[in-house]
């Protein structure tokens, strides 16, 4: 990335922050002393996220990007978002998804008005992974124990998109399930968002159906976002296309991804949009405090589905 050097890496395993040809430490205090970056990038899970936060903010590093799930609990998030707060900290979480270029442009075509009064959104989650008992064994075997798995895990990446999109939601239903015996957790499911400005956005998830994609970690998906003056159709391919109400054909927004990893580069996109907000070139998304959010909408769906009914989502 244009204006970034990397000064250091650390992991408890010494030889793995060796690997990357960095500054090597297996103990994180030492090396911000040692090297004080002007961003740290935490990358670990949620339970050793609090212990890492607290470490920068004794060493005095101002700007953090910590991974999702956002520490081990909306309590705990809640505390040490204050803590940051606090000492002049910001920590933005890595929500990478709604920097996927195929919302980017949803996101554009929604702000030139080209749906007109917008309705309904739909995503619907199938990366084909979650059949049989050796389910994500090979990429990601910890899913198998995760006793809350497709919101937690997954679905909460629709949880912050959607946001992004259509802005917060007033209430939550959630129907919830799990279909492999396998794993700990629900595996399929939907939940319906109702808007203040009376749009209805719906995630559709089920891990053992599929989709129509050479690479299903791209989208992960299908979407459609539908308005009075058009449809965008979001593709496996990642392409984005629209069709004006009433008409036929569709007019391609943006063309199929290229890209051979993950989700359009997202992790990228993310990392970089931090680095142009560092210096001060746009606004920060995903700041902590307003990310705290996504984990109070989570928290609501989990309970929907367990009370079987709408759940208000308070501002």
């Amino acid at each position: 990335m244009d204006d970034v050097t990397l000064v250091g890496a650390c992991d408890l395993d010494v030889a793995r922050a060796r690997a990357t040809g960095l500054p090597a430490f297996d103990e994180l205090r030492a090396m911000l002393d040692q090297v004080q970056p002007d961003i740290l990038d935490i990358i670990l899970p949620p339970h050793a996220h609090a212990e890492a936060i607290r470490t920068a903010l004794a060493a005095g590093i101002k700007t953090l990007i910590c991974q999702k799930p956002f520490c081990a609990s909306l309590a705990q998030a809640r505390q040490i978002t204050d803590e940051a707060q606090a000492n002049g900290v910001r920590i933005i979480v890595h929500e990478n998804f709604r920097f996927q270029p195929w919302y980017r442009c949803i996101k554009q075509a929604l702000d030139d008005d080209l749906l007109g009064d917008v309705l309904q959104m739909t995503f619907r989650l199938r990366p084909g992974d979650g059949q049989g008992p050796n389910a994500y064994l090979d990429r990601q075997p910890y899913f198998q124990k995760m006793p809350k798995f497709l919101i937690h895990e997954t679905a909460v990446h629709w949880v912050d998109t959607f946001r992004f999109l259509l802005g917060n939601p007033v209430s939550v239903y959630a129907d919830l399930r799990q279909i492999n015996p396998a794993i700990a957790g629900e595996d399929a499911g939907f939940f319906i968002f109702e808007h203040a400005n009376g749009v209805r956005a719906i995630f559709d998830g089920n891990r053992h159906l599929d989709h129509a994609a050479d690479n299903h970690r791209r989208t992960m998906g299908e979407a459609l976002v539908e308005g009075t003056k058009g449809t965008l159709t979001l593709a496996g391919d990642g392409s984005v296309y629209l069709r004006e109400f009433g008409g036929i054909s569709q007019t391609e927004l943006l063309a199929p991804d290229i890209f051979d990893g993950f989700g359009g580069d997202c992790v990228h996109g993310l990392q970089s949009h931090v680095i142009s907000a560092f210096l001060g070139h746009r606004p920060f998304e995903n700041l902590a405090n307003d990310y705290l959010k996504v984990i109070e909408i989570e928290e609501a769906i989990y309970a929907s589905a367990l009370h079987g009914k709408k759940v208000a989502l308070e501002e």
